[in-house]
């Protein structure tokens, strides 16, 4: 059984997020969206709504499962028996930044990372610009799935 970890904040889910999941359904045959959670961290949205989010926009999807964890997403992978890891790149920022902790988890473990490009049409889309957009009272209505916009 091929299992892929899609680790994040999701604060919260974007529809970028949303296509990197389920274009990676097709590639595992379980995808875990694994929440990180950081205490130093201030999140808008608290850790049960973002796992609400997610498991509401992905309810008719079986090979989709929500986990929250702390420390090092190898360890998570080990954990759920996962031998991958999957990324969405949005830009050439992202794919750098990526790469560097690709090699960092390939040298402490053999998992692999996947990185699947963002789709053109939510390649600009980011937790922090939703967050901007949501504060400020805009319509995020293309930017996040619908379980975002329930709240």
């Amino acid at each position: 059984m091929k299992k892929a970890i899609f680790p994040g904040s999701f604060d919260p889910i974007t529809n970028g997020h949303a296509d990197i999941i389920k274009r990676g359904v097709s590639l595992f045959d379980e995808i875990i969206v694994a929440i990180g959670v950081n205490a130093e961290k201030k999140y808008m949205f608290s850790l049960e709504e973002r796992m609400r989010f997610i498991e509401e926009t992905f309810k008719d999807e079986p090979k989709v499962r929500v986990v929250t964890y702390t420390g090092l997403t190898i360890d998570l992978c080990k954990k759920e028996k996962a031998e991958f890891i999957l990324r969405g790149l949005r830009n050439p920022a992202d794919f750098e930044f990526e790469k560097a902790i690709a090699h960092a988890n390939r040298t402490m473990s053999k998992i692999e990372t996947v990185f699947l490009l963002t789709a053109a049409r939510t390649s600009f889309i980011s937790s922090s610009i939703v967050r901007d957009v949501i504060r400020n009272g805009g319509d995020a209505s293309k930017l996040v799935p619908s379980s975002v916009l329930e709240k």
